[in-house]
């Protein structure tokens, strides 16, 4: 009699998890299921584990997610990561990177050694987040993992830790790595930690063309680290800016005026002589995102012979808002070069400045120079308006 009443128990058990799990299909229903299903405990686990097999990759998120907020599941989760298929034992590794679960660190210490990539990939970032230190020496050698998404696990998760002991390997990877995603991912670790023992690193990265050349994308997650590291990278850019690649002196000047430290500005305002067309123009932005300091630095530049370093400064002074900027621009209305003149309509187009509309009128009056004319009427009718 009691075994057929505890059998009867149990069913009874068994159908309400399957019930509840088939409810968080229905999104109206799927937090009061869930709910359930967590109180429910250790009698919900063997039903959610055997879930996990889904292919609706939506749904099994929500498995996990429940799972990992079952303290009683870790036993069964720990079993089935040392002996399941590489599919489940990837889908329980990430179960342990949200409940952060000690208890399972010793299965994933192993797991980095074993034979799935999958599960040695998504053991590596399961770890990082229980944050255990024992990892890291573990984690190290999956920077040269045959493997290219064990190679990125292995970037993110030490990235996590923000171990300067690490910085030397991330390095090698950002430089040696032939895949550029996963240098991109080591970049990154090394950017988010916002240690200034990785500066060297990531200018030394920044140098390298392979970071640079025809890869748009790599290159603003490279500026972006390096942009991370704030004040301390300051010097180091503003070296930078005297670097024989103009590519180099050109992203230097680039998250110099991002960075927006006034220590910057005598050199960007250098910057904007050079003879390399992209760096003289990016070192005149760069100015302008300083706003007032930097007017009389780019305003000194607009007599400088090389017609392409006068459109720069004015560039550079359209951006900045400030009264003192449109009589320098005004004045850059008479200027001989053609492409000097109609820059400085357009940026005074941008500052709205009303004083410029006598001198745009004469602009617009001189049919020598129809296109300057023509461009000059319609940025009059757009400040009158």
């Amino acid at each position: 009699m009691y075994n057929t009443r505890m059998d009867w128990f149990t069913n009874s058990k068994h159908g309400e998890v399957k019930k509840l799990i088939s409810l968080l299909t229905d999104t109206a229903k799927r937090d009061r299921a869930a709910q359930e299903l967590i109180r429910l405990g250790a009698d919900a686990v063997p039903t959610l584990m055997d879930s996990l097999q889904t292919q609706d990759l939506n749904l099994l998120a929500i498995y996990q997610q429940i799972l990992a907020r079952i303290p009683a599941a870790s036993p069964e989760l720990i079993k089935a990561f040392k002996s399941a298929h590489p599919l489940i034992r990837g889908r329980v590794a990430e179960v342990f990177a949200i409940n952060n679960d000690r208890n399972a660190v010793p299965a994933l210490l192993e797991a980095l050694r074993g034979e799935f990539f999958t599960v040695r990939a998504r053991a590596a970032i399961a770890l990082a987040n229980i944050g255990d230190g024992r990892a890291i020496p573990e984690l190290l050698p999956l920077l040269k993992d045959r493997e290219d998404e064990v190679r990125i696990a292995a970037c993110i998760a030490l990235g996590k830790f923000r171990d300067p002991s690490t910085f030397d390997e991330l390095a090698n990877v950002t430089l040696d790595d032939p895949i550029i995603e996963v240098r991109q991912t080591a970049v990154k670790a090394l950017g988010e930690s916002r240690n200034a023992a990785a500066i060297p690193f990531l200018m030394e990265a920044l140098r390298d063309p392979f970071w640079w050349f025809e890869r748009e994308q790599a290159t603003r997650d490279l500026l972006t680290a390096i942009e991370n590291m704030g004040e301390p990278v300051v010097e180091p850019l503003i070296e930078a800016l005297a670097d024989r690649e103009g590519t180099v002196r050109k992203f230097a000047a680039m998250i110099l005026g991002n960075l927006r430290d006034v220590r910057a500005i005598e050199e960007l305002g250098m910057t904007v002589y050079d003879l390399h067309h992209e760096v003289s123009q990016a070192a005149a932005e760069a100015l302008a995102q300083f706003g007032a300091p930097a007017i009389d630095v780019l305003a000194e530049a607009l007599s400088h012979p090389e017609s392409a370093v006068r459109e720069h400064a004015v560039i550079g002074l359209g951006r900045i808002h400030d009264d003192r900027v449109a009589p320098y621009l005004i004045e850059m209305l008479h200027d001989r070069d053609g492409v000097v003149k109609r820059q400085a309509i357009l940026s005074l187009a941008e500052l709205h400045d009303k004083r410029a509309i006598p001198t745009l009128q004469e602009v617009a009056a001189n049919r020598a120079d129809r296109e300057s004319a023509a461009l000059a009427k319609d940025v009059i009718a757009k400040l009158q308006n």
